[in-house]
């Protein structure tokens, strides 16, 4: 047997060879398309010849008998497959493609608020089932808007009850405006829209800006949640301030009762607020039971956003989309003058036909898409030399920038005037985020009724409160801000008659440089009155005044 081990045998080194070179031609047939083929680097020479093979039929034969599940790997790596569809499901639920199709399911399943119940409830229940119509064109409203609301509650994860809270703040009306000054959807007060930066000025209001004031809204509900660890708190202090409600708070602490939100004395609106709330919530949840009937909503957007790059005219953006002004100005209310600002206003909101639609148009147009610019005054003018200078008629520059008679454009004051037909310089982003106006009462008018601040100043809004004029109309014949100050011994300008005489204010005629006894003594006689006759503050909240008045009866 040792010398069959030693003796060699080449006939078996020369089969062993030959199996080699054919297994590497089989396995250079099926190479992918960024290596070369094996058969390049084999040292044997019979392998030179195996390119010229056919191309994979030879493999067929030596495969295994599985043959069919290894080649898919290959036709991978060549070919890649899409994704498998049942991977697009991220659960399985019965209801899911239910829900897909039906708005109002989605809403009714992310409810988490605990539920309020009481005779302010049945109330509100019965005041909106009393009015079908009514209830019917808010949800028609709602339409437009109550999708994106309801994705940005659901991106937070909130409570999707607060989608339902335009019902109760505006009837889903974005061009709502109080008369306490709230304005939008979501009825933001002046200061509290630019404490979350909606710009206000000569342009645009961002309180009635769809995606701007839902964001403002949701920061502003997770900022009270946050602060009060309580829903029916936190919406309390949207509506009445969280300064309101941490006052009242106190005072309850003090009394040693309670301070959760129905153990709260607060105003009539507050009061009502929340169970208004809690009546849609049951509404939208068993529409049935108040006989009515809720339209059906699509589980899609009814608007997408479309980028402007120049400014436009507000009618001409409107008929490029193949909409009327009012269908515009729905989806796109925040607009003050007849002109949208690309620098400001860089995107639209359109329904999704109309978007296509004005992408085409827009592509097509021919001519100057605004006809309408900014322009900044360089000094005070008269309405008549402003117009002068522009090229525009008195009336017409009076009526588009909403000038009164008998006033002045300060100095800086931004003015929308005609744009030339060949001009290509668009508003620039500074003054389409800052331009403000303001009015100068004419020389004649500063003749007639004049005051003089006191020593240490006076904020407009105290002077307005003792001469008992409104704060902004004040602040607007001396060319001030409603929150700025007057300074010491500042000469203030009143129109028409003022109702009071302050305490630290003197009458000063024209042309005389002090008051007489007489006037004196008349003057602190007319305090006196005013002193006594001084009404109560009214409280600084979104309360109407109505509702104040209803307070001080059930007092």
């Amino acid at each position: 047997m040792k010398p069959l081990l030693t003796r060699p045998r080449p006939w078996r080194t020369l089969a062993a060879l030959l199996w080699l070179a054919l297994g590497a031609g089989c396995a250079s047939l099926p190479p992918p398309a960024d290596e070369p083929p094996l058969v390049v680097a084999s040292p044997l020479p019979p392998a030179v010849p195996v390119p010229a093979l056919p191309a994979p039929a030879p493999a067929e034969p030596i495969a295994e008998p599985t043959t069919v599940p290894a080649a898919e790997p290959v036709n991978l790596r060549q070919d890649p497959a899409p994704p498998a569809p049942p991977l697009a499901r991220n659960r399985l639920d019965p209801l899911q493609d239910a829900e897909r199709g039906d708005l109002w399911l989605r809403l009714r399943g992310g409810f988490a608020m605990a539920d309020l119940d009481g005779d302010l409830v049945r109330k509100w229940e019965r005041f909106y089932a009393g009015q079908p119509e009514y209830v019917e064109r808010m949800t028609a409203r709602a339409s437009r808007y109550l999708f994106h609301v309801l994705e940005e509650v659901e991106k937070r994860q909130l409570p999707t009850e607060l989608a339902l809270l335009p019902f109760i703040e505006s009837a889903f009306n974005p061009q709502a405006m109080s008369r306490a000054r709230a304005s939008g959807m979501w009825q933001f007060m002046p200061a509290t829209g630019r404490d979350f930066e909606l710009r206000q000025n000569v342009f645009r209001d961002d309180r009635r800006d769809v995606l701007a004031s839902t964001r403002a809204a949701l920061d502003y509900l997770q900022q009270l949640h946050a602060q009060f660890g309580d829903w029916p708190l936190a919406l309390a202090a949207y509506n009445w301030g969280q300064g309101s409600v941490l006052k009242a708070q106190a005072k309850n602490r003090r009394a040693g009762r309670s301070t959760d939100y129905t153990s709260l004395r607060m105003p009539g609106e507050t009061r009502n607020y929340v169970p208004k709330l809690q009546a849609i919530k049951n509404i939208v949840l068993h529409p049935q039971a108040f006989a009515l009937a809720l339209p059906p909503l699509e589980n899609h957007p009814f608007f997408q956003t479309v980028e402007v790059d120049r400014d436009i005219d507000v009618a001409l953006a409107a008929r490029l989309a193949g909409l009327t002004l009012d269908e515009f100005q729905q989806l796109n209310p925040q607009m003050n003058k007849p002109v949208i600002l690309a620098a400001g206003t860089p995107q639209l909101l359109l329904p999704y036909d109309s978007a296509n639609r004005f992408v085409r148009e827009l592509a097509a147009h021919r001519g100057a898409l605004a006809s309408w610019t900014a322009w900044v005054a360089p000094r005070t003018l008269k309405p008549a030399e402003a117009a002068r200078l522009t090229g525009m008629d008195e009336d017409e520059l009076r009526e588009i920038n909403a000038i009164p008679p008998r006033m002045l454009v300060s100095k800086g004051s931004t003015l929308i005037v005609p744009r030339a037909p060949h001009a290509q310089q668009d508003v620039s982003e500074l003054l389409a985020d800052h331009a403000t106006m303001s009015l100068t009462p004419e020389a004649r008018a500063r003749q007639g009724r004049r005051y003089k601040a006191g020593r240490l100043g006076e904020s407009v809004t105290a002077v307005a409160r003792r001469l008992r004029v409104p704060a902004a109309e004040l602040a607007r014949w001396n060319g001030l801000s409603p929150k700025g100050r007057f300074a010491p011994q500042q000469t203030i300008i009143v129109q028409g008659k003022a109702n009071a005489t302050p305490a630290r204010i003197a009458a000063k005629k024209p042309g005389r440089s002090a008051l007489t006894k007489k006037v004196a003594s008349k003057a602190a006689a007319s305090r006196t009155a005013a002193r006594k006759a001084k009404p109560a503050a009214t409280q600084r909240t979104r309360v109407a005044a109505s509702e104040q008045t209803e307070r001080a009866q059930a007092r």
